[in-house]
């Protein structure tokens, strides 16, 4: 079998896309196989958000990994920038967790006490502030906020310009994008990789499944592993107002163009062609007890989307023993972690091998130890 391409990545989402950028980017011959627009991408619930505090409860190696994503997250923007003349807006000047009770805050201080205590973590600057100091930094929240915590690491982005982004910086490096190729069957003989789509076949040296739920169907062809569990959310937008937002908040952030975007959900479902009003109601009255001014704003459309989650909610990178050449990765931030799959996971692909000691932590292996939830979300 013929080696078409170094690398075949499946999965043209924002976790694909940027671990593809990367190949591309080292030179690799790179080939993206999309199902389409028709796939339920976990883009459509994307809160855009470049996320340190809380990330790491139950794996201190996430932490680590969380928070030099985020400080890599000012050179991927400049590149992207450089290559394809796109600005992603990226504000990074630190990010609020609100809330609205006492015992909401001092829950939120305890997770920071538990995070510093865990061996083999990373100090990284967190502050509880309380409603006073608060006003100072956000001079248009409600009387109800009690306090917040606050990272100077986190922030947010444009999501939709950074694939734009990305996808123009792909074909500018030479990767071939191809939608509508979505993978029903992966075969590994003589030491490369057939690929079989609708279109025809795809050969490969080595391939990386980036493809979201879909991991789960196509890790096992591969002798990978892929625990998911998918969850969805919802994501409310409303009209443009004027800037009143400085920082973003984990559930409210006002983007780049003005408008509010507000998600605070998480379900055990996997229909996103429906919402739910009681979660879209309980969403809107936190978001407007936080800002009162929300209050005078239209919402212009809200929506569910099916969010990418494994199965304790920290990421998986494994490469395989049986189909050497083979890699999964699945992940639920994947705008925050995106500087990590361009600049760390790309080039350790690219040599046909990931770092164990910097990725040991985040095998499937880890399964046969621990069922417990992590506090990956937010």
């Amino acid at each position: 079998m013929s080696r078409e391409y170094d690398v075949a990545v499946v999965g043209g989402g924002l976790l694909g896309s940027a671990i593809a950028w990367g190949l591309g980017r080292i030179g690799q011959r790179v080939c993206v196989l999309d199902e389409g627009d028709i796939a339920k991408r976990a883009s459509r619930a994307n809160f855009a958000l470049v996320w340190v505090q809380s990330k790491g409860l139950g794996m201190p190696a996430y932490t680590r990994w969380t928070v030099h994503g985020a400080r890599s997250w000012p050179r991927l923007a400049a590149e992207l920038q450089e290559q394809t003349g796109l600005d992603v807006c990226l504000q990074q000047n630190g990010g609020f967790h609100i809330t609205l009770s006492d015992q909401e805050l001092e829950g939120r201080a305890e997770i920071f006490r538990k995070l510093r205590a865990q061996p083999g973590g990373v100090d990284y600057k967190i502050e509880i502030l309380d409603h006073a100091q608060m006003k100072q930094m956000l001079p248009h929240i409600g009387p109800e906020v009690t306090g917040a915590s606050f990272c100077p690491l986190d922030g947010h982005v444009n999501s939709l310009r950074t694939f734009r982004a990305l996808h123009t910086g792909l074909a500018r490096f030479g990767v071939e994008y191809r939608p509508e190729h979505a993978v029903s069957n992966i075969v590994y003989e003589n030491g490369a990789f057939r690929l079989t789509t609708a279109q025809g076949d795809i050969a490969a040296g080595k391939i990386v499944l980036a493809a979201g739920n879909a991991n789960q169907v196509l890790a096992p062809m591969v002798g990978l592993e892929a625990p998911m569990g998918p969850t969805r959310g919802q994501v409310i937008v409303t009209e443009r107002t004027q800037p009143f937002l400085p920082h973003p908040v984990s559930t409210i952030r006002q983007t780049d163009e003005g408008t509010v975007m507000i998600g605070d959900s998480k379900e055990d479902l996997l229909d996103d062609t429906v919402t739910n009003k009681g979660i879209t109601s309980v969403m809107a009255d936190r978001a407007e007890r936080m800002f009162p001014l929300l209050g005078r704003l239209n919402v212009v459309r809200s929506w569910s989307g099916i969010r990418v989650m494994p199965k304790d909610g920290f990421p998986i990178y494994e490469q395989s023993e049986t189909c050497p050449g083979a890699f999964v990765a699945c992940c639920h931030s994947g705008v925050t972690l995106a500087a990590n799959h361009a600049y760390e996971i790309a080039p350790m692909i690219a040599a046909g091998a990931l770092d164990e000691t910097r990725l040991g932590a985040f095998t499937v292996k880890r399964f046969e130890k621990s069922e417990a939830k992590s506090s990956g979300y937010y």
